[in-house]
């Protein structure tokens, strides 16, 4: 229920020109449905003077702002469903590419564009945005800047932090913050871009950022292997890297429920191989003009095989293939949705502990519940979905008594294998309980002392990464 004093601030924001609506079901539901938050208000900038009106004048009235993105993030940071009622901000209106410059591999775009259009922009001048991952249709760059996103390509080019060069931003006083440097180096001070990004928008709103550009890699070969098990798999990637070095643009990591559970709720999808296999690792070489990486996949193929890492596979002989091979994989998380899992991971973990995890979890959770598992991720980079379902034939029901028992156990795990249970989601207000109980003291009372300084108020983000006051 709105309230007149909520109506009463939305119209002063719109006598100052900036326009302000009740908010659409769209901004108050998250992508798997599990919250809903509070009818609100949703103010729609259009420019970083009005995005700076806006933050000032909701910290003079003590007012709280929830950021939002393209809605697309997994741990509720777009979400408020406790404490005082936010004024939702929206920066989709802006989302211009400000400026190119293929020269320097650099591109200047507001936070409204999404991760899409920004590829496309950089495609235009054959130029190369890496980020990548399967909601950058609707996922907005100051979102993704935000939790600092990961995806798929993360093993050569880096999550979003490493390919920002700056940001303009707004501080939660309404200041503007002008920091659109396009430089490689510049050491003057406290790098307060690194400060707001994965901050998740509780101190302060990016609204524009200098991001980097790479080379298109000209020729590409695509396979996928299968695998003996996740320690072979880690070898092969160790083999690759010695052989390719950073031409290895991905190395995805795939149980066989994934290849099972893909057959079952999207048959339609392109399986790879005839017989779902118990691994397999779908990976990418990207390499330069006159480079000829499929006689390179051909020959690392060949030597993992009589090194006894690799049992079968297949080199994609077209772009068709390579797109249902990258098709396949994209799927997954649509197909997890779709069985609905009881409890869902985002974890990382050191490579030389990966195995073992792997290895003793599902003991562990059969002690908890009869239970299918879903594995797969970003090996690379460590990075794993690990994502627990009821056993075939049943639903979710029964077992949502058992999440946070499940989920205790899988980050008590991680932990311990010295990882960490949020890889690339971010905080948001779904794992604040994780960060107080795993997190250092010293860097929590660190945490505590930025936002306290920055954001005395508390009026960005409140409830999200450090819990409600």
């Amino acid at each position: 229920m709105l309230k007149d004093a909520d109506a009463a601030f939305a119209q002063v924001l719109s006598d100052m020109g900036i326009t302000v609506k009740p908010a659409a079901p769209s901004y108050l539901e998250e992508p798997r449905g599990i919250y809903k938050a509070r009818p609100g208000f949703v103010a729609l900038p259009e420019t970083t003077e009005q995005v700076a009106t806006i933050v000032k004048t909701c910290n003079d009235a003590s007012v709280s702002i929830q950021p939002y993105g393209g809605g697309t993030g997994l741990v509720f940071g777009q979400l408020t469903w406790e404490g005082p009622l936010s004024l939702i901000l929206s920066l989709e209106k802006m989302n211009a590419v400000r400026a190119v410059y293929p020269n320097e591999d650099a591109i200047v775009v507001e936070a409204g564009a999404t991760v899409a259009e920004i590829q496309a922009a950089a495609a235009e001048v054959d130029r190369l945005f890496p980020l990548s991952y399967a909601s950058q249709d609707s996922a907005r760059i100051g979102g993704g800047l935000s939790v600092n996103s990961g995806g798929l390509n993360v093993l050569r080019y880096g999550m979003a932090r490493d390919v920002c060069l700056g940001v303009e931003a707004v501080l939660p006083d309404g200041q503007i913050m002008h920091g659109l440097k396009r430089l490689r180096k510049d050491n003057t001070g406290y790098d307060l871009r690194h400060l707001l990004i994965g901050a998740e928008g509780t101190l302060g709103i990016i609204t524009a950022a200098a991001l980097r550009l790479y080379p298109r890699p000209a020729e590409i070969a695509t396979a996928f292997l299968q695998v003996r098990d996740p320690q072979a798999a880690i070898e092969l990637l160790s083999m690759f890297r010695a052989r390719a070095g950073e031409t290895v643009s991905a190395f995805e990591l795939i149980a066989k429920s994934s290849f099972l559970q893909m057959a079952e709720t999207n048959p339609d999808v392109r399986q790879p191989f005839d017989h779902a296999p118990d691994w397999a690792v779908l990976t990418e070489l990207g390499m330069g003009a006159g480079a000829d990486p499929e006689t390179m996949m051909g020959e690392l193929f060949e030597e993992a095989f009589e090194a006894g890492l690799v049992t079968d596979g297949a080199i994609a002989q077209s772009g068709q293939q390579r797109a249902d091979f990258w098709g396949f994989r994209e799927h997954i998380p649509e197909s997890n949705y779709r069985l609905r899992a009881v409890a869902s991971h985002d974890i990382s973990l050191p490579l030389s502990e990966l195995p073992d995890f792997v290895a003793k979890a599902p003991t562990e959770l059969e002690k908890l519940m009869p239970c299918r598992i879903a594995c797969f991720g970003h090996l690379g980079d460590g990075n794993l979905h690990y994502n627990v379902f009821a056993p075939k034939g049943e639903t979710r029901d029964g077992y949502m008594h058992l999440v946070d028992d499940i989920s205790k156990l899988v980050h008590d795990m991680t932990m311990a294998r010295g990882g960490s249970f949020s890889a690339e989601h971010g905080v948001g207000r779904k794992k604040v309980a994780e960060l107080q109980h795993y997190g250092d003291p010293g860097k929590l009372a660190a945490m505590r002392a930025i936002k306290q300084a920055l954001d005395p108020k508390g009026i960005m983000n409140p409830g999200a990464i450090l819990p409600l006051d």
